[in-house]
C-alpha cells in the first residue's frame, strides 16, 4: 500500500467508533445488555466471548445490519444509527467469505469500485493483490484458492473501498489450526499496514491475544473487562475472565492480613498476594479466590522442599495426573488448599520422579498471585466438553 493510500486510509472519516448506551433485545431476551464502548482510531480491537453472549450482535449494530433497541453508533463525531449498511463507512468481512464463484480474484477485489462507477480499477486492485500477497493468483478463481487465500480475498474486496472501519465476523473460524495460526499473524499485518481499524469478533481467546491491541470480553451481553490483551491476562477483575482467558488455579482462602500484600490462608499454607492485585472486595475476615496461573508456578518434589526459596508461596500435594504435551508436561495436583491444581512446566530438565502418587510442593513468587472476590462463581468462564462441541 503506497503511504498516500495509508494515509488516505488512516483519516478516512477520522475519529473512532463509540457505542453510547447500546442495547439489543428479542422480546425478554436480552442479547445485548446497555453497554458503553469506545474502540480507538485505528486499533485492532476483539470482541471475545462464548457463544451467545452478544459479541456477534454488538458487530452487526455497528454495521448497520442490526438495530439498537437503545442507544446510538457513533463513527468519529457522526451519529450513524439510522443509516442503512451501504451508507456507513464500514465493510463486514464473514466466515463464509461470499466470494464470487465466476469470478477470478481481480474481478472480485474490483467489484466494489465498478459498482461505483470508477473505470480505471487496475492500480487499486494491484495494489489490494500485493497487499495480500496474492499476485500471481490474480487470474484464478476462488475454488483455485485456498481457505486462507479466500479469506484474504474478502479482506482485498472489503479494504479496497477505503472503509473508515472492517468489521471481521469470525473470520478464521473455517480455516485448520495451523493455517488459522499463520492467517492471524497475516491479517495482523494487514491491519498495520492500512492502519485503519478492525473490529474482530471470535471466540478463540489465542486469536484475540496474538492480534489484537484491545479485547472487550463479553459474557451474558456485558463487557466483563476490556484492556490490553496482556493486562486481561495477568490481571483478570473476575473469575469469568480468569478462566476464559487461559487456564487459572483459584483456591478460595481467608483473608488474615490486608495492605501493601494481602494475606490469606488456605489448607493449613499462607498465601501472600500483592494489594494492587485485588479487587476492592477483599477485607479481613472474609473470604478471597487466590489466583495463579499454570505456567507461573514450579513443581518440586516433596524430598526436595528443603531447597525452595524463602518468601514463596506455597502449597503441599500429590500428583493425580500428569500429560506430557512435547513442549511441556502438565500436571493435576490435588491439594489440601484445592483440588485440580494445574501447573504447566517446561521439558527443560525432567525429574523423572514427578509422576501420579507422588508427593510435591507447588511454589510461585507472590507477585504472579492476583484476588479476585470470593463471592463469584469459582467456575464461570471454564470451557466444559459439551460447550466445546
Amino acid at each position: 500500500m503506497t503511504d498516500k493510500t495509508a494515509h488516505t486510509a488512516k483519516n478516512a472519516g477520522g475519529g473512532d467508533v463509540r457505542l453510547s448506551g447500546i442495547s439489543k433485545s428479542y422480546g425478554s431476551f436480552h442479547a445485548v445488555r446497555p453497554l458503553d464502548l469506545t474502540i480507538p482510531q485505528g486499533s485492532f480491537f476483539a470482541l471475545l466471548g462464548a457463544s451467545g453472549c452478544g459479541k456477534t450482535t454488538t458487530l452487526r449494530m455497528i454495521a448497520g445490519l442490526e438495530d439498537p433497541t437503545t442507544g446510538t453508533v457513533f463513527l468519529g463525531d457522526r451519529d450513524v444509527t439510522d443509516l442503512p449498511p451501504y451508507k456507513r463507512p464500514v465493510n463486514t468481512v464473514f466466515q463464509s467469505y461470499a466470494l464470487f464463484p465466476h469470478m477470478n480474484i481481480f474481478e472480485n477485489i474490483a467489484f466494489g469500485l465498478r459498482r461505483r462507477g470508477i473505470k480505471s480499477v487496475k492500480p487499486q486492485v494491484d495494489e489490494m493483490i500485493d497487499l495480500v500477497q496474492l499476485g500471481e493468483h490474480a487470474h484464478k478463481k476462488p475454488h483455485q484458492l485456498s481457505g486462507g487465500q479466500q479469506q484474504r480475498v474478502a479482506v482485498a474486496r472489503a479494504l479496497i473501498n477505503h472503509p473508515q472501519v472492517l468489521l471481521l465476523d469470525e473470520p478464521l473460524g473455517a480455516l485448520d489450526l495451523k493455517l488459522r495460526r499463520q492467517m492471524q499473524l497475516e491479517l495482523k499485518r494487514i491491519q498495520t499496514e492500512v492502519g485503519i481499524t478492525f473490529v474482530h469478533v471470535t471466540h478463540d481467546q489465542e486469536e484475540a491475544m496474538t492480534m489484537a491491541d484491545q479485547v472487550a470480553v463479553m459474557n451474558g451481553g456485558r463487557v466483563e473487562q476490556l484492556g490490553a490483551p496482556a493486562d486481561l491476562y495477568e490481571n483478570p477483575q473476575t473469575t469469568f475472565v480468569a478462566n476464559f482467558l487461559g487456564t487459572s488455579n483459584l483456591i478460595e482462602a481467608e483473608v488474615v492480613e490486608t495492605g501493601a500484600d494481602v494475606l490469606a490462608t488456605a489448607g493449613g499454607g499462607r498465601l501472600r498476594v500483592p494489594g494492587a492485585r485485588c479487587t476492592d472486595a477483599v477485607r479481613t475476615g472474609g473470604k478471597v479466590l487466590v489466583g495463579v496461573r499454570p505456567e507461573k508456578i514450579t513443581i518440586t518434589h516433596a524430598d526436595d522442599a528443603g531447597s525452595i526459596a524463602d518468601g514463596r508461596n506455597r502449597v503441599t500435594g500429590r500428583i493425580a495426573d500428569s500429560s506430557f504435551i512435547g513442549v511441556s508436561t502438565q500436571f493435576v495436583v490435588n491439594s489440601p488448599a484445592g483440588a485440580e491444581l494445574q501447573v504447566f512446566e517446561q521439558n527443560v530438565e525432567r525429574d523423572t520422579r514427578l509422576v501420579p502418587g507422588a508427593e510435591v510442593v507447588l511454589h510461585w513468587n507472590p507477585a504472579h498471585t492476583f484476588g479476585l472476590d470470593a463471592a463469584q462463581d469459582i467456575d464461570a468462564g471454564v470451557e466444559t466438553v459439551e460447550d466445546a462441541a
